[in-house]
């Protein structure tokens, strides 16, 4: 008797079912293009038309990251059609930093075994992100890599690509002490910070993801996996009408790490504790995971996922255009002079602990 011929699906890659995903997943996608995309699915390359009739000098700016440790709720709570805006939002909140608008998106999925639902569920996320943003998703990958993941999980990254004028590319090289800091509210905890919240919560508080917290007024897993907010909106408010010399987004390392990396030799983020409401979320982690003040705001965005900072003349003028735009926004805070080079000297925060 001839032995059986091993194939690719013996090995534990299913080609087909990458097919029915793709296939799946096609209308989600082509609901982002616009007129600028020039390419359908199944390209090798995506084409993008550039129209910068109204650019003196433009600058494509790039931005790439994925969504961490929260990927593991994800699979605890067997819901994939949110963590994709978590993608989308790590890069083109990045991008949006340098002042930039953006234009298209690109995904990577890998995974131990495809599931094409499952698939089409996560780029359905990925393409909502890509709305939100202004975003076309032009192109992605789903490796299936057998052996390579457990049961169930898989990871995922993205590219955003987004273009500026030169001329009004924002660096922070502005930013001049007397300038205000503006600001603006987080949807929660984003994409950061997970391996601590989930050993606050599982390890420490041995709490359940269908738990109601009294607090949250919600359960705890939609609390944890709600999606990373998008900021294109914001920028898109205050850009067009007013001079802004640096933006923050509020990422891993929270206000300590991040604060510094726009700001210019000599000058120090005094920030006001109390200029805005900070969620409940982070003030039961604080207080039931007994976590230091100074680590929350080493490791969270505490309520404010990105700043901007402007003349003090504008900030009245920026913080009413982000609220009219419906974004909760706030006055929090002043550029002042450093008196060091130390990240606590850099940012200056009166913690309790």
């Amino acid at each position: 008797m001839e032995e059986k011929k091993l194939t690719y699906r013996d090995a534990g890659v299913d080609t087909k079912e990458g097919e029915r995903a793709v296939s799946l997943m096609k209308e989600h996608v082509k609901g982002t293009f616009n007129k600028n995309v020039l390419t359908g699915l199944g390209s090798f390359g995506s084409l993008f038309a550039l129209d910068v009739k109204d650019m003196e000098e433009p600058v494509l700016v790039s931005g790439t990251d994925g969504v961490g440790t929260k990927l593991k709720l994800a699979f605890m709570m067997d819901k994939h059609d949110t963590v994709g805006i978590d993608c989308v939002a790590m890069c083109v909140n990045d991008v949006l930093c340098q002042g930039a608008k953006p234009l298209f998106f690109l995904d990577y999925i890998a995974t131990g075994k495809v599931r094409a639902e499952k698939v089409a569920d996560i780029v359905k996320g990925i393409a909502e992100g890509c709305k939100q943003s202004g975003s076309a998703l032009v192109g992605g990958e789903t490796a299936e890599m057998p052996d390579f993941y457990g049961d169930g999980e898989y990871d995922m990254a993205g590219f955003s690509v987004g273009i500026v004028d030169r001329k009004k590319i924002i660096t922070g090289a502005k930013i001049k002490t007397g300038n205000k800091i503006v600001g603006i509210a987080s949807s929660g905890i984003h994409s950061n910070g997970y391996s601590l919240v989930r050993r606050i919560f599982f390890d420490k508080l041995d709490m359940k993801l269908n738990d109601i917290v009294d607090e949250l007024d919600e359960e705890l897993g939609e609390a944890l996996i709600r999606p990373t907010k998008i900021y294109a909106n914001a920028c898109e408010a205050v850009l067009p009408k007013f001079d802004v010399n640096g933006i923050v987004h509020i990422t891993g390392g929270g206000f300590y790490e991040n604060i510094p990396r726009i700001l210019p030799e000599g000058t120090a983020a005094d920030i006001e504790i109390g200029a805005w409401k900070i969620p409940e979320i982070f003030l039961y982690m604080k207080e039931h995971g007994n976590v230091s003040e100074k680590e929350m705001f080493s490791t969270f965005n505490m309520g404010v996922g990105m700043m901007m900072v402007v003349d003090e003349a504008d900030a009245e003028g920026v913080v009413e255009a982000l609220r009219a735009a419906g974004e909760t926004a706030d006055i929090i805070g002043t550029i002042v002079e450093s008196k060091g080079d130390s990240r606590e000297e850099r940012v200056l925060l009166d913690c309790e602990d």
